[in-house]
Parts: structure tokens; sequence; C-alpha cells
């Protein structure tokens, strides 16, 4: 369940007020000096691209192969949260949110458009050939694959490591923790966040421009609708009027259940299109295609057409790569928020492979069968609409099935529904970035931020402002690139101190070896075999682990170490022992409720929940639940236990000086 919203503001006043003046000095240069603006983007554009574009590519090829290395590596095994802590949600509700926030109204959007212009305008060669075809999917797999999905994964591994793991705030600051420590809560990361809020709306507020026209041309193509800025702005009202009721219904009721129906609708589109389609050649191609992009992703990801200059680069990929990497703090944080509790191999193959699989077969379907339509069934008409206006591609393309109409309302269904979730999703990022991290924010927050997001949409619809704004947006990645890569180099080095600190704890004795006193083998026997109630542990913990923890807080105390212990409503002990600049010390003693074994007699069980539990007295440090049970022993052994996890503490800060 979510935590019900806190009625106090949460806000963070410079990333709030800083954020909200800049996006609107941006908007109205962009809206009122729209010629001079996009003047002045296109030339920053392209220097890019004629000078550094480079840069992004060698980036964009070292994130994913940084991502690759983590999930195999024994960095594979941390957990995004304490070790004991389980995910949110399961792997069906959590995969719909990923392609919702992660590509949603994108492959509407281009998953027609893009391999019918590439068939019919390919980088190098002739148009409409089946080497143009092969072509199209080749590269429509390479820019929508692994690299879209592994830029988000780095980044909302950034963020999900430091604040799930460390405790820092979940915003883009706590990315830069390993390298400025404690000055992200100054200056530099209320500069960090506030770039993050300004791309996020800017990003978030054009993505919902085009939508709107996407919309608005499959509206005119069904029923006639005019296509002008007024009903598209009246389309943008009531759906933004939808994502506010979404937003404040939160993140379980709103965009989780958004994200679930729209993943039902997407299958049960693209099942449709590959039954009712060429069924034998979709599947032949998307075998093929896929052979195809994992045998030359290697070549395709550094290729920059060196020695075949060409104006292609700086339209596709450059422009994909600058898109992802600047909309990749909004997706980045929003799967952050989404992924607590998976360990980082978990992670890293649920965001890549699971969603760049379907994003994958989505092209096939609809690309190759509308590559099929015009190179087989002759359909010139479709690639004279989608030259015309990429805008009405899927809608001319869903003209040639049976029950058109039916398929074309469907699509609007889901382009709204994509519509809304990137509102809402959007909106809720911006907020926890205005918020420092909190996501329990009163609720005029959140509609503050769809309200700002709508205002800024329908400004540049007005002004015709989208490609100014869209240019902009694409640029502010370069700097970013510099930022994501030094905050890979940070997380690389938390997580071998991480990895050196586990490997410290790896050998821990599930209870004392050696016993000479009388009776202590036997004694060790009856706690493994007892299945103790709530009462018994809440006793040995108050009678045995408080007093043991107190003594050697005493004894620290001393040797001149600030230690002190404190008690829990739910029955817990924790012994904490400062160490100033370096990390704190933590010893921790919870009851732990499980189900009782079925090899427990029923007959000698109550039907009351409660009695069908047992309880561990479980030992958890900084780094969450050690798995292993205290209950039983003495207090002797405790204070050994404790001292035997001390001393694997102060061996890690020795080798980490």
């Amino acid at each position: 369940m979510e935590a019900p919203l806190s009625s106090r503001s949460t806000l963070n006043p410079p990333v709030f007020f800083g954020s909200t003046i800049l996006i609107a000095v941006l908007v109205i240069y962009s809206t009122v000096f729209q010629a001079t603006a996009q003047g002045v983007f296109e030339q920053i554009q392209s220097w890019i691209i004629g000078n550094v574009s480079w840069v992004y590519i060698l980036a964009v090829a070292l994130i994913l192969l940084f991502a690759v290395f983590l999930a195999v590596s024994r960095f594979g095994d941390i957990k995004l949260g304490p070790d004991h802590s389980e995910p949110e949600y399961n792997n069906g509700t959590w995969f719909s949110m990923l392609f919702c926030a992660g590509m949603g109204i994108g492959l509407m959007f281009f998953g027609v458009a893009e391999p019918v212009m590439h068939f019919i305008a390919p980088p190098v060669g002739d148009p409409q050939t089946v080497e143009a075809a092969k072509q199209a999917m080749q590269l429509t797999f390479f820019h929508w694959g692994l690299h879209a999905w592994a830029i988000y994964a780095i980044v909302a591994l950034i963020l999900a490591y430091f604040a799930y793991r460390h405790n820092l705030p979940l915003t883009l600051r706590s990315a830069l923790y390993p390298l400025i420590g404690d000055r992200i809560y100054g200056p530099i990361g209320h500069a960090v966040d506030i770039f993050a809020v300004i791309g996020t709306v800017l990003g978030v507020a054009t993505s919902l421009g085009y939508g709107v026209l996407q919309i608005n041309t499959g509206l005119n193509h069904l029923y006639g609708l005019p296509t002008t800025t007024m009903v598209q702005i009246g389309i943008l009202l009531c759906t933004m009027l939808l994502a506010t009721v979404s937003v404040v219904s939160g993140l379980d009721k709103g965009v989780r259940r958004l994200s679930e129906l729209n993943m039902i609708l997407a299958v049960g589109l693209l099942l449709i299109v590959l039954v009712l389609g060429p069924t034998v050649f979709i599947m032949q191609t998307f075998v093929q295609n896929t052979g195809s992009y994992l045998s030359d992703i290697v070549s395709k990801t550094f290729n920059l057409y060196a020695y075949e200059p060409t104006d292609w680069i700086g339209g596709w990929t450059l422009f994909y790569w600058g898109w992802w990497l600047s909309w990749s703090p909004f997706v980045g944080l929003f799967i952050a928020r989404i992924s607590r509790g998976r360990t980082i191999r978990q992670f890293i193959s649920g965001v890549l492979v699971v969603p760049a699989g379907f994003t994958l077969l989505w092209m096939t379907v609809f690309g190759d069968t509308a590559i099929h339509m015009i190179m087989i069934d002759g359909i010139q008409d479709l690639a004279t609409a989608v030259d015309k206006d990429s805008a009405l591609a899927l809608f001319a393309f869903l003209e040639h099935f049976p029950f058109s109409a039916v398929l074309s309302q469907i699509a609007i269904l889901m382009v709204l529904v994509f519509f809304i979730t990137s509102a809402d999703s959007g909106s809720m990022v911006v907020n926890m970035l205005a918020s420092g991290g909190e996501d329990r924010t009163p609720v005029w927050q959140r509609i503050y931020w769809t309200a700002l997001i709508g205002v800024v949409a329908v400004s540049l619809l007005l002004a015709d402002g989208l490609k100014a704004l869209q240019t902009a947006t694409i640029a502010s990645a370069l700097p970013f690139v510099v930022a994501l890569m030094a905050s890979m180099w940070g997380l690389l080095r938390a997580l071998n101190l991480d990895a050196a600190k586990r490997g410290l704890r790896q050998q821990v004795a599930l209870s004392p070896r050696v016993n000479s006193s009388p009776g202590g083998w036997q004694r060790r026997l009856r706690s493994m075999a007892m299945l103790p109630r709530r009462s018994h542990v809440n006793r040995f913990i108050s009678e045995t682990v408080l007093p043991a923890c107190q003594q050697v807080a005493e004894e620290l105390g001393k040797q001149g170490r600030v230690a002190q212990v404190e008690t829990g409503e739910d029955g817990r002990v924790t012994l904490s022992v400062s160490h100033g600049d370096e990390a704190d010390f933590q010893y921790q003693v919870r009851p732990r409720a499980l189900i009782q074994p079925s090899f427990v007699m029923r007959d000698t069980r109550d039907d009351t929940s409660e009695e069908r539990k047992y309880f561990r007295a479980e030992v958890h440090l900084n780094e969450g639940g050690q798995d292993y049970d205290v209950m039983g022993w003495n207090r002797e052994e405790v204070i050994g236990d404790i001292l035997d996890q001390y001393e694997r503490h102060m061996h890690f800060l020795h080798m980490t000086r």
C-alpha cells in the first residue's frame, strides 16, 4: 500500500523556485522569440554534430558496456536496498511501468513511421530495395534497443543504489555523492536537481505536444475533426485533467493501473496485427532482424559515417542518443522509485532484456508489416502518407486491416493512456526532485507540476515552439554526459567498497561452535528445534540482547567511542557506534515473523494467524538483515557476535582508508 500523502509542504525552496523561474524564462524565450531561439539552438546542435558527435557515440557505448559488466560481475548480487529488502512490485507490474515510462508514446508514433522512413530514404544505398528494408529494420532496432535502455538502467541504478543502500535523497544530486560528498546538499546539489527538473518538464511537455499532434491526426482521420492548434489545446487540457486525477490517486492507483491497462492494450494490438498481417514473414524477419542487430551491434555502435559524411546521423542516431540522455533523469528516477529490493543483476537484466525485447518485437510486427505492404503488396500510398506526415503513419497503416476503425480507436486510446502516464510519472518525478526525494507530498504540489507541464505544452503549441525546445533539450544532453560519466566512476568506487564489506561478512557463525558449559550442545539443539512465539523472542531480546548491547556500549564509552543503545516499538534493540566522517557501525536484533513449516503437526496449532507463525531474533547491520538467528544464545555469546561484527567493520574501515 502507498503511504498517505503528507499535508505539510515538503518542497525544497531553491529547487522549486529556481526551476520554476528558469522554465518560465526558457518558455517565454522559445515562444516570444521563436525564430531567434530556434536559430540559436540549431546552431548549438550543428556544432555538437560537427565537433563532438564522437562524445555521444563513445559515451553511449561505454554506458552499455558498463551496464553489462555490472550485471555479470560480483556486484550483481548487491541489492538496491538493505540485504533483507524485497521488491515492492511483482514482475508483471514492474515491466508494465517500465515500458510505459521508458518508451510509451514513442512506440505509437515511430512503430510504423521510422522503419518506413529508413526504407524510403536510407543513409546509404538505393531506397525501397531489399537491402534498404534490411537496413531500415537494423537501424530501427539499433535506435530503440539495448542502448536506450542501458542509459535508463545506469541512471536509475545510480539513483536507486545511493538512495536505498546509503539512505541518500532519491534525487539526481545523490549520483554525485561519491565525488563531492556532503556538498550535494549545497548549491551544487541544488543546481543538479534544477537541471533535472527543467529537463524533465521541457522533455515531457515537448513529448506531450507531439502526442497531441498524433491524437488530433487520428481523430481527424477517423471522424474528420479539424487539425488546428485550438483543437490540440482542447485535447491537451482534457488529457491533463485526467492526468491530474491520476496524480492525486498516487503511484499505486494511478500510474500502476494505467500502465497495466496499456500493457494489455499493447499486447492485444500487437497480436491482432501479427495474426491479420503476414504472420510467417513477421516471425522470419524478427529472427533475422535480431540476429543482424546482435551481429552488427559493435560496428553500428561506433559508426560515425566518418568516411562517408552524411547529415543522416545527426537527424537520427545523434538525435536519439541525445533524446534518451536528456530523458534519462526523468525515466531513471521513475524506474529507481519502483525498483527497491531487487539485486543489481535482476535490475539490469529486467530493464535491459524484457522492455528492449518487447520493443524490438513491436518494431518488427508494425515496421516489417508496413514494409511488406509497400515492397510486396505494392501499397505505395502508405509510403507517401508516412513521408508526408509521420503522425499519420500508424492510422494510415491500420487502414489496410479488417476492422480498421476499431483498431484505430484502440490506437488512439493507447496514445491517450500513454499520454496520461507520461504526464503523471513526469509530475511525480519533478515533485520528488523539488521535494528532496520525498514522494509523500501534499496534493497541491503534485497538481502544481502537472499544471505547469500542461501550461508549458500549451504555450509551445500556441507559439509553434516545440521544435526549438526539443532541439534545446537534446543539446542539454552534452553537459549531462560529463556528469553521468563521473557518476558511473563514483558508483564503481562505492560498489567496490560494498563488495569488500560483503566479503568480510561471509563467514558468519550461525551459532557458537564451541561451548564447554554444562548442557551447551543440548541447549544449542533446543534453540534450533524450537518455534518460539513473539512474546518469547521479545523477552529474549529485552533480557539478553539489550543488556549485552548496553555492556558493549559502556565498554566502548570507556575507550572514548560514542556508542548508544536504542529500543523500538516492535521490540528491536539497536547498538550504534559513531565513527565521525567514516561509516558508522550498527548492530540490531529485531523479531521477524515466519509461517510455521509443514512438518509441524496441525493439531498442535490454533487456527489464529498469530498462532501459525513463529519468530526469530534476527541480526541486522547497516546493510540490512543478515539472515541468522540469535534466539537462545546467552549474553556472552551475543556479546561475542557483536564483537565479531564490529571487528569486521573496523577491518573494512582499515581497508578503505
